[in-house]
């Protein structure tokens, strides 16, 4: 990873941070992003000093809002001009409804339309250098997930688990349909699936019952459970191995690629929900 520039989001969270310190470790420049700036500015700190590296910088956007997402890529752009690996790890998971600036439900504005508009930004950067991966993180909830094209927005059933493996199944259908429009352009997509990381998920906003159940398994171990190293390490792999150079359109798991649910290879859905998204975000259907 030596020489390659890596933009990783989410860097405030735990297992972001560890996938940071494993890439930075490895001699990659590591770029993180971060909602707020002094979190941000904590992390950046943490991984500089965990790595014993220097080159780590940060961007600060809200990535609930598209433009500030758009801010971001001309800032990245603007500084750095090539990308090797994106890494779109934020997410989130909420509660209660909420709405973004844009008017979109809150948990699909992050989990997914942030990474396509994200990916789609920089699509050029990281066309530049090829090859090179992008590498979204998704979850086995998607297993749970379906895509109502007309109640997308959660508006009329709104519920924590569905929105949930929703837009994490929506985040898989992305990669698999990016991945087919990227064939022969040496530039990647492949999902991960990093595993229940209790000290790893943002609890704030999710039900208090969950919130008392991630809390106990965050200092209980089980079998079922995954420490921050252990959920980054996947992620890190599909970073930085020649093993994977060249793999495509695959769904990972304990760095294993695996078959995902039924609904995710479902080709009408992910092209429709390809052409939804640019609506949404404001892209050319074309963009990839």
């Amino acid at each position: 990873m030596r020489g390659k520039l890596v933009l990783l989001t989410g860097i405030t969270g735990v297992m972001g941070k560890e996938t940071a310190v494993a890439l930075a470790k490895m001699g990659a420049t590591v770029v993180c992003s971060s909602r707020l700036r002094e979190s941000g500015e904590t992390a950046v700190a943490e991984i500089k000093a965990a790595s014993g590296s220097d080159n780590v910088d940060l961007l600060v956007a809200d990535l609930a809002s598209q433009s500030q997402i758009r801010q971001m890529a001309a800032a990245f752009k603007q500084r750095y001009g090539r990308l090797d690996v994106l890494i779109n790890n934020a997410g989130t998971y909420r509660a209660d409804r909420d709405v973004t600036e844009d008017g979109m439900e809150y948990t699909l504005a992050v989990n997914h339309l942030a990474p396509y508009l994200l990916t789609a930004c920089l699509i050029d950067t990281l066309k530049a250098p090829a090859p090179a991966r992008i590498i979204n993180l998704t979850s086995g909830s998607h297993a749970q997930g379906h895509i109502d094209f007309d109640d997308l927005q959660s508006e009329r059933n709104y519920s924590f688990f569905k929105v949930g493996g929703m837009t994490k199944l929506a985040l898989l259908l992305f990669t698999y349909e990016l991945a087919e429009r990227l064939n022969g352009s040496g530039v990647t997509a492949n999902a991960v699936h990093p595993g229940l990381v209790p000290k790893g998920t943002a609890k704030r906003y999710m039900p208090k019952g969950v919130q008392v159940m991630m809390g106990l398994l965050s200092v209980i171990p089980t079998p079922f459970t995954k420490s921050p190293e252990k959920g980054a390490e996947t992620a890190v792999y599909l970073a930085s191995s020649p093993d994977v150079e060249g793999v495509n359109g695959q769904y990972f798991v304990d760095k294993k690629p695996t078959q995902s649910s039924p609904a995710s290879y479902d080709v009408e859905t992910r092209g429709r929900l390809w052409e939804v998204s640019a609506a949404l975000t404001g892209l050319p259907v074309d963009w990839a």
